[in-house]
Protein backbone atom coordinates (compact mmCIF):
# COMPACT_ATOMS: atom_id res chain seq x y z
CA UNK A 1 0.00 0.00 0.00
CA UNK A 2 1.46 3.47 -0.49
CA UNK A 3 3.02 5.81 1.46
CA UNK A 4 0.48 8.46 2.53
CA UNK A 5 1.07 12.34 1.21
CA UNK A 6 3.45 13.93 3.74
CA UNK A 7 4.77 10.65 5.67
CA UNK A 8 8.53 9.75 4.77
CA UNK A 9 9.16 6.62 2.56
CA UNK A 10 11.16 4.22 4.78
CA UNK A 11 14.49 3.51 2.91
CA UNK A 12 15.32 0.00 1.99
CA UNK A 13 18.30 -1.77 4.59
CA UNK A 14 21.32 -2.14 2.65
CA UNK A 15 22.42 -6.03 2.50
CA UNK A 16 25.45 -6.68 4.80
CA UNK A 17 28.60 -8.88 5.26
CA UNK A 18 26.57 -11.31 6.81
CA UNK A 19 23.28 -11.53 5.08
CA UNK A 20 25.85 -12.35 2.09
CA UNK A 21 27.22 -14.99 4.56
CA UNK A 22 23.92 -16.42 5.94
CA UNK A 23 22.62 -17.15 2.22
CA UNK A 24 25.89 -18.33 0.75
CA UNK A 25 26.08 -20.93 4.07
CA UNK A 26 29.50 -19.76 4.49
CA UNK A 27 31.42 -17.42 7.08
CA UNK A 28 31.73 -13.48 6.43
CA UNK A 29 35.36 -13.67 6.29
CA UNK A 30 34.65 -16.52 3.34
CA UNK A 31 32.42 -13.61 1.81
CA UNK A 32 35.17 -10.98 2.24
CA UNK A 33 37.84 -12.94 0.45
CA UNK A 34 35.17 -13.22 -2.25
CA UNK A 35 34.54 -9.42 -2.76
CA UNK A 36 38.59 -8.80 -2.18
CA UNK A 37 38.95 -11.01 -5.18
CA UNK A 38 41.56 -12.96 -3.22
CA UNK A 39 41.98 -16.94 -4.55
CA UNK A 40 42.05 -18.91 -1.61
CA UNK A 41 38.46 -19.31 -1.53
CA UNK A 42 37.20 -22.34 -3.83
CA UNK A 43 35.54 -22.27 -7.45
CA UNK A 44 32.10 -23.52 -6.04
CA UNK A 45 32.27 -21.72 -2.93
CA UNK A 46 33.22 -18.10 -4.97
CA UNK A 47 29.92 -19.13 -7.37
CA UNK A 48 27.35 -19.94 -4.03
CA UNK A 49 28.99 -16.54 -2.59
CA UNK A 50 29.03 -14.47 -5.74
CA UNK A 51 24.95 -16.21 -6.38
CA UNK A 52 24.21 -14.85 -2.81
CA UNK A 53 25.58 -11.48 -3.74
CA UNK A 54 23.48 -10.93 -6.45
CA UNK A 55 20.30 -12.43 -5.27
CA UNK A 56 20.93 -9.60 -2.52
CA UNK A 57 22.29 -6.72 -4.24
CA UNK A 58 24.65 -6.84 -2.00
CA UNK A 59 27.81 -4.42 -2.85
CA UNK A 60 31.41 -3.89 -1.13
CA UNK A 61 31.90 -0.90 0.53
CA UNK A 62 35.05 -0.12 -1.28
CA UNK A 63 35.68 3.22 0.95
CA UNK A 64 35.60 1.24 4.38
CA UNK A 65 36.99 -1.75 2.59
CA UNK A 66 40.59 0.22 1.87
CA UNK A 67 40.46 1.72 5.51
CA UNK A 68 40.77 -2.02 6.68
CA UNK A 69 43.15 -3.28 4.13
CA UNK A 70 44.92 0.08 4.00
CA UNK A 71 44.93 -0.17 0.08
CA UNK A 72 42.11 1.16 -2.80
CA UNK A 73 43.27 -1.04 -5.61
CA UNK A 74 43.46 1.30 -7.92
CA UNK A 75 46.47 2.13 -9.91
CA UNK A 76 47.78 5.60 -11.61
CA UNK A 77 48.89 6.28 -14.84
CA UNK A 78 51.17 9.37 -16.03
CA UNK A 79 51.49 9.41 -19.34
CA UNK A 80 52.86 11.72 -22.32
CA UNK A 81 50.93 11.84 -25.86
CA UNK A 82 48.15 9.29 -26.24
CA UNK A 83 48.74 9.99 -30.09
CA UNK A 84 51.60 7.82 -30.51
CA UNK A 85 51.22 4.77 -31.36
CA UNK A 86 53.62 2.80 -28.91
CA UNK A 87 51.72 4.50 -26.28
CA UNK A 88 47.93 4.60 -26.93
CA UNK A 89 48.80 0.57 -27.39
CA UNK A 90 51.25 0.36 -24.01
CA UNK A 91 48.44 2.06 -22.09
CA UNK A 92 45.72 -0.37 -23.39
CA UNK A 93 48.00 -3.42 -22.18
CA UNK A 94 48.25 -1.66 -18.73
CA UNK A 95 44.69 -0.76 -18.58
CA UNK A 96 43.68 -4.78 -19.17
CA UNK A 97 46.16 -6.21 -16.88
CA UNK A 98 44.84 -3.58 -14.00
CA UNK A 99 41.43 -5.15 -15.05
CA UNK A 100 42.36 -8.90 -14.55
CA UNK A 101 43.92 -7.85 -10.90
CA UNK A 102 40.81 -5.92 -10.09
CA UNK A 103 42.50 -2.75 -9.63
CA UNK A 104 41.15 0.32 -11.50
CA UNK A 105 43.39 3.28 -12.97
CA UNK A 106 43.23 6.65 -13.11
CA UNK A 107 44.86 8.06 -16.04
CA UNK A 108 46.89 11.26 -15.38
CA UNK A 109 47.53 12.68 -19.33
CA UNK A 110 50.72 15.52 -19.80
CA UNK A 111 50.76 18.40 -22.04
CA UNK A 112 54.83 18.12 -21.51
CA UNK A 113 57.05 15.36 -20.38
CA UNK A 114 59.21 17.60 -17.81
CA UNK A 115 60.25 16.87 -14.59
CA UNK A 116 57.88 19.50 -12.96
CA UNK A 117 54.63 18.08 -15.00
CA UNK A 118 55.97 14.61 -13.70
CA UNK A 119 56.17 16.18 -10.11
CA UNK A 120 53.04 18.11 -10.56
CA UNK A 121 50.93 14.64 -11.46
CA UNK A 122 52.48 12.72 -8.79
CA UNK A 123 51.02 15.09 -6.27
CA UNK A 124 47.56 15.20 -7.92
CA UNK A 125 47.42 11.48 -7.86
CA UNK A 126 48.77 10.90 -3.84
CA UNK A 127 45.28 13.08 -3.34
CA UNK A 128 43.45 10.46 -5.53
CA UNK A 129 44.53 7.74 -3.11
CA UNK A 130 46.12 5.62 -5.66
CA UNK A 131 48.22 2.39 -4.26
CA UNK A 132 51.01 3.00 -6.73
CA UNK A 133 51.93 4.82 -10.31
CA UNK A 134 52.94 3.64 -13.49
CA UNK A 135 55.12 6.16 -15.45
CA UNK A 136 54.97 6.36 -19.16
CA UNK A 137 57.01 8.76 -20.77
CA UNK A 138 59.91 8.82 -23.14
CA UNK A 139 61.66 11.10 -21.17
CA UNK A 140 64.73 10.31 -18.45
CA UNK A 141 63.57 10.67 -15.03
CA UNK A 142 66.75 11.40 -13.00
CA UNK A 143 67.68 13.97 -10.25
CA UNK A 144 64.52 15.89 -8.67
CA UNK A 145 62.11 13.61 -10.38
CA UNK A 146 63.19 10.64 -9.36
CA UNK A 147 63.58 11.87 -6.10
CA UNK A 148 59.62 12.63 -6.07
CA UNK A 149 58.59 9.56 -7.42
CA UNK A 150 59.46 7.87 -4.16
CA UNK A 151 57.64 10.21 -1.55
CA UNK A 152 54.69 7.04 -1.02
CA UNK A 153 53.37 4.81 -3.10
CA UNK A 154 55.29 2.31 -5.51
CA UNK A 155 56.74 3.43 -8.59
CA UNK A 156 57.42 1.43 -11.91
CA UNK A 157 58.79 3.44 -14.92
CA UNK A 158 57.86 1.92 -18.81
CA UNK A 159 59.74 3.31 -21.88
CA UNK A 160 62.26 5.41 -19.90
CA UNK A 161 65.06 5.37 -17.46
CA UNK A 162 65.08 5.80 -13.72
CA UNK A 163 68.21 6.79 -12.15
CA UNK A 164 67.07 5.58 -8.29
CA UNK A 165 65.69 2.28 -7.80
CA UNK A 166 62.03 2.21 -9.94
CA UNK A 167 61.81 -0.77 -11.51
CA UNK A 168 61.82 -0.09 -15.40
CA UNK A 169 59.89 -2.51 -17.72
CA UNK A 170 60.35 -1.81 -21.49
CA UNK A 171 61.33 -3.66 -25.00
CA UNK A 172 64.99 -3.99 -25.66
CA UNK A 173 65.14 -1.17 -27.94
CA UNK A 174 68.84 -1.75 -28.72
CA UNK A 175 68.53 -5.54 -29.25
CA UNK A 176 65.73 -4.58 -31.99
CA UNK A 177 67.70 -2.08 -33.87
CA UNK A 178 70.41 -4.24 -33.72
CA UNK A 179 68.07 -6.83 -35.31
CA UNK A 180 67.32 -4.61 -37.68
CA UNK A 181 70.67 -3.63 -38.78
CA UNK A 182 71.75 -6.61 -38.90
CA UNK A 183 69.58 -8.03 -40.82
CA UNK A 184 69.86 -5.05 -43.50
CA UNK A 185 73.74 -5.73 -43.99
CA UNK A 186 73.37 -10.15 -43.94
CA UNK A 187 71.24 -8.92 -47.22
CA UNK A 188 74.68 -7.55 -48.54
CA UNK A 189 74.23 -3.82 -48.27
CA UNK A 190 77.26 -1.99 -47.72
CA UNK A 191 75.70 0.54 -44.96
CA UNK A 192 72.00 1.82 -43.33
CA UNK A 193 70.33 5.49 -43.28
CA UNK A 194 68.54 5.76 -39.76
CA UNK A 195 65.73 8.36 -39.89
CA UNK A 196 65.77 8.38 -36.01
CA UNK A 197 62.78 9.29 -33.44
CA UNK A 198 62.74 12.65 -31.72
CA UNK A 199 65.97 13.85 -29.90
CA UNK A 200 64.67 13.94 -26.19
CA UNK A 201 63.32 10.64 -26.97
CA UNK A 202 64.77 7.87 -24.46
CA UNK A 203 63.56 4.76 -27.24
CA UNK A 204 64.86 6.68 -29.75
CA UNK A 205 68.06 7.86 -28.71
CA UNK A 206 68.49 3.61 -27.58
CA UNK A 207 67.04 2.76 -31.29
CA UNK A 208 69.81 5.26 -32.70
CA UNK A 209 72.84 3.93 -30.52
CA UNK A 210 71.73 0.10 -31.66
CA UNK A 211 71.96 1.19 -35.17
CA UNK A 212 75.13 2.87 -34.59
CA UNK A 213 77.05 0.40 -32.80
CA UNK A 214 76.11 -2.33 -35.22
CA UNK A 215 77.03 -0.60 -38.48
CA UNK A 216 80.67 0.30 -36.20
CA UNK A 217 81.42 -3.63 -34.77
CA UNK A 218 81.16 -4.71 -38.70
CA UNK A 219 83.23 -1.89 -40.15
CA UNK A 220 80.93 0.00 -42.03
CA UNK A 221 80.30 4.24 -42.41
CA UNK A 222 77.95 5.30 -39.92
CA UNK A 223 75.56 7.81 -41.95
CA UNK A 224 74.38 10.80 -40.51
CA UNK A 225 70.90 10.53 -39.20
CA UNK A 226 67.94 12.73 -39.82
CA UNK A 227 66.02 12.83 -36.97
CA UNK A 228 62.04 12.93 -37.03
CA UNK A 229 58.92 13.28 -34.79
CA UNK A 230 57.61 9.53 -34.88
CA UNK A 231 54.96 10.83 -37.41
CA UNK A 232 54.84 9.63 -41.48
CA UNK A 233 55.50 13.26 -42.29
CA UNK A 234 59.02 13.37 -41.13
CA UNK A 235 59.40 10.06 -42.27
CA UNK A 236 58.50 11.68 -46.03
CA UNK A 237 60.73 14.47 -45.89
CA UNK A 238 63.60 12.11 -44.27
CA UNK A 239 63.33 9.76 -47.54
CA UNK A 240 63.05 12.28 -49.95
CA UNK A 241 66.58 13.62 -49.02
CA UNK A 242 67.33 9.75 -48.88
CA UNK A 243 65.91 9.23 -52.31
CA UNK A 244 68.43 11.93 -53.89
CA UNK A 245 71.41 9.41 -52.85
CA UNK A 246 72.21 7.21 -56.03
CA UNK A 247 74.41 5.40 -53.32
CA UNK A 248 71.73 4.66 -50.95
CA UNK A 249 70.69 0.97 -50.64
CA UNK A 250 69.26 0.95 -47.46
CA UNK A 251 67.29 2.45 -44.78
CA UNK A 252 66.18 1.76 -41.11
CA UNK A 253 63.60 3.96 -40.10
CA UNK A 254 62.94 4.59 -35.88
CA UNK A 255 58.91 3.03 -36.61
CA UNK A 256 56.13 1.93 -38.37
CA UNK A 257 54.96 5.46 -39.32
CA UNK A 258 58.20 7.00 -40.20
CA UNK A 259 58.86 4.37 -42.48
CA UNK A 260 55.54 4.52 -44.50
CA UNK A 261 56.68 8.10 -45.17
CA UNK A 262 59.61 7.17 -46.34
CA UNK A 263 58.22 4.38 -48.61
CA UNK A 264 55.89 6.94 -50.45
CA UNK A 265 59.14 9.27 -50.72
CA UNK A 266 60.95 6.41 -52.39
CA UNK A 267 58.05 5.81 -54.55
CA UNK A 268 57.86 9.03 -55.57
CA UNK A 269 61.44 9.39 -56.76
CA UNK A 270 61.09 6.20 -58.72
CA UNK A 271 62.91 4.34 -56.52
CA UNK A 272 61.55 0.56 -56.08
CA UNK A 273 61.55 -1.29 -52.81
CA UNK A 274 63.00 -3.55 -52.08
CA UNK A 275 64.76 -3.71 -56.17
CA UNK A 276 67.00 -0.39 -55.14
CA UNK A 277 66.26 0.77 -51.45
CA UNK A 278 65.18 -1.85 -48.88
CA UNK A 279 62.89 -0.37 -45.76
CA UNK A 280 62.42 -1.51 -41.94
CA UNK A 281 60.68 -0.12 -39.74
CA UNK A 282 59.80 -0.80 -35.45
CA UNK A 283 56.60 -1.68 -33.98
CA UNK A 284 55.08 -3.75 -36.05
CA UNK A 285 51.78 -2.20 -36.09
CA UNK A 286 48.66 -3.77 -37.63
CA UNK A 287 48.73 -1.84 -41.06
CA UNK A 288 52.61 -2.77 -41.56
CA UNK A 289 52.00 -6.04 -42.88
CA UNK A 290 49.18 -4.27 -45.78
CA UNK A 291 51.82 -1.50 -46.46
CA UNK A 292 52.86 -1.20 -50.37
CA UNK A 293 55.03 -3.89 -50.21
CA UNK A 294 55.00 -5.09 -46.94
CA UNK A 295 56.69 -3.15 -44.32
CA UNK A 296 60.04 -5.63 -42.76
CA UNK A 297 59.78 -4.63 -39.13
CA UNK A 298 60.61 -5.16 -35.64
CA UNK A 299 57.93 -6.28 -33.55
CA UNK A 300 57.41 -4.60 -30.17
CA UNK A 301 55.16 -7.12 -27.54
CA UNK A 302 52.83 -4.22 -26.05
CA UNK A 303 51.27 -6.46 -24.29
CA UNK A 304 53.63 -8.26 -22.36
CA UNK A 305 55.59 -5.18 -21.61
CA UNK A 306 52.01 -3.47 -20.03
CA UNK A 307 50.97 -6.52 -18.51
CA UNK A 308 54.53 -6.79 -16.49
CA UNK A 309 54.69 -3.32 -15.51
CA UNK A 310 51.38 -3.90 -13.76
CA UNK A 311 52.21 -7.16 -12.46
CA UNK A 312 55.68 -5.82 -11.18
CA UNK A 313 53.80 -2.97 -9.62
CA UNK A 314 51.41 -4.83 -7.69
CA UNK A 315 53.74 -7.41 -6.65
CA UNK A 316 55.38 -3.97 -4.60
CA UNK A 317 51.73 -2.92 -3.47
CA UNK A 318 50.86 -6.05 -2.32
CA UNK A 319 53.67 -7.92 -1.24
CA UNK A 320 56.00 -5.09 0.06
CA UNK A 321 59.07 -6.46 -2.34
CA UNK A 322 60.71 -4.17 -4.38
CA UNK A 323 60.36 -5.17 -8.29
CA UNK A 324 63.31 -6.32 -10.71
CA UNK A 325 63.69 -4.24 -14.31
CA UNK A 326 62.58 -6.58 -16.84
CA UNK A 327 63.62 -6.54 -20.76
CA UNK A 328 61.05 -7.79 -23.26
CA UNK A 329 62.85 -9.01 -26.12
CA UNK A 330 61.50 -8.14 -29.78
CA UNK A 331 61.60 -9.96 -33.20
CA UNK A 332 62.46 -9.01 -36.59
CA UNK A 333 59.50 -9.87 -38.68
CA UNK A 334 60.71 -10.19 -42.64
CA UNK A 335 58.42 -9.09 -45.35
CA UNK A 336 58.58 -7.82 -48.70
CA UNK A 337 60.20 -4.15 -47.98
CA UNK A 338 63.30 -6.06 -47.71
CA UNK A 339 66.64 -7.96 -50.77
CA UNK A 340 69.39 -7.88 -51.44
CA UNK A 341 71.10 -5.28 -53.28
CA UNK A 342 70.60 -4.96 -57.11
CA UNK A 343 74.33 -5.33 -57.36
CA UNK A 344 74.47 -8.98 -55.53
CA UNK A 345 70.66 -9.73 -57.56
CA UNK A 346 73.15 -9.43 -60.52
CA UNK A 347 75.97 -11.04 -59.40
CA UNK A 348 74.02 -14.38 -58.38
CA UNK A 349 72.23 -14.47 -61.53
CA UNK A 350 75.67 -15.40 -63.74
CA UNK A 351 77.71 -18.11 -64.31
CA UNK A 352 78.79 -19.34 -60.82
CA UNK A 353 82.70 -19.21 -60.90
CA UNK A 354 84.20 -22.51 -62.12
CA UNK A 355 81.13 -23.92 -63.81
Amino acid sequence: MPAESGQPRQRRREASIDDVARRAGVSGQTVSRVANGRDNVGAATRERVLTAMKELGYRPNSAARALRSGQFRSIGVIVFTMASYGNLRTLEAVAAAAAERRYTITLMPLTRPTHADVSDALDRLGEQAVDGVVVLIESNLTGTAEAQLHRGAPVVVVDSRAAGRSAVVDTDQFMGARLATEHLLELGHDTVRHVAGPRDSYSAGLRLRGWRETLLAHGRPVPEPVHGDWYSDSGYDAGRRFAADPELSAVFAANDQMALGVLRALSEAHRRVPEDVSVVGFDDMPEARNFIPPLTTVHQDFAAVGRTAVDALVQEIEGGRTAESTEIAPRLMVRGSTGRPSGHRQETSGPVPGG
